[in-house]
């Protein structure tokens, strides 16, 4: 995996041991290890899965997306969910949710005028271990825009797992161009709809290194809790 940069020309990131790889002419790569996600509970979180898209569907039934509330050290976020859009990714979201696989995972990853990532890491910088990846729905028409949530990921296109961005400003360069490894681009699968000031906070904290780790905030910002509305 790689860390890219941000300097004026974007470069991206998976926080820590998995990091989003994206080709921006002119960026700097650092380079990283290959992430050690832990996939022997795929079958466990298929079942999982599968209940969350039975109550996805129930919403979509009634004329409603998933509403979910982020409680973090720093205020509330709220981000409706895009069920129609991004059915996989939601569903994948939502059972990790439903089994409180962020509370107490902080924002691990911070960088000023680009985004603030999060949902793998413990505060002391011990990664989690996930279920397994799902497939990658950038294709959706869902953009990387300011207020955005999207899956991070590898540099493989269908390697995201847990970890998750909130695009502090619009990032067209990360949104799907082909399906190709290069242009295959980050599934967005929901926006903020209320506490967008929050997240411009997060993103003004103070960071640093913390061991092979860059950009981490030096006062942890964690997730508290993170439930359905």
């Amino acid at each position: 995996m790689k860390y890219l940069n941000n300097n004026n020309k974007m470069t991206f990131f998976w926080g820590g041991l998995a990091l989003i790889l994206v080709a921006v002419a002119g960026c700097n790569v650092r380079p990283a290890e290959k992430p050690q996600d832990d996939n022997s509970n795929t079958t466990a979180v298929t079942e999982k899965t599968k209940v969350s898209e039975s109550k996805m569907t129930e919403s979509k039934e009634a004329g409603e997306n998933p509403v979910v509330i982020m409680e973090t050290s720093m205020g509330t976020i709220t981000i409706e969910l895009d069920a129609e859009k991004a059915p996989k990714t939601v569903a994948n979201m939502l059972a990790y949710i439903d089994e409180k696989f962020y509370d107490g995972t902080i924002y691990h990853r911070v960088i000023p005028d680009f985004m603030i990532q999060g949902g793998g890491f413990t505060p002391d910088m011990d990664q989690k271990k996930t279920h397994a990846n799902i497939e990658n729905e950038a294709a959706n028409g869902l953009e990387n825009a300011r207020g955005s949530i999207a899956m991070a990921r590898t540099p493989d296109p269908h390697s995201a797992s847990s970890q998750f961005f909130i695009n502090l400003k619009d990032n067209d360069f990360l949104n799907y161009q082909s399906s190709t490894r290069e242009g295959f681009g980050y599934c967005v699968f929901g926006k903020v709809i209320d506490g967008m000031d929050v997240v411009d906070e997060i993103a003004g904290v103070k960071t640093g290194n913390h061991g092979p780790h860059g950009d981490v905030p030096v006062e942890a910002v964690v997730i508290k809790t993170f439930r359905r509305k």
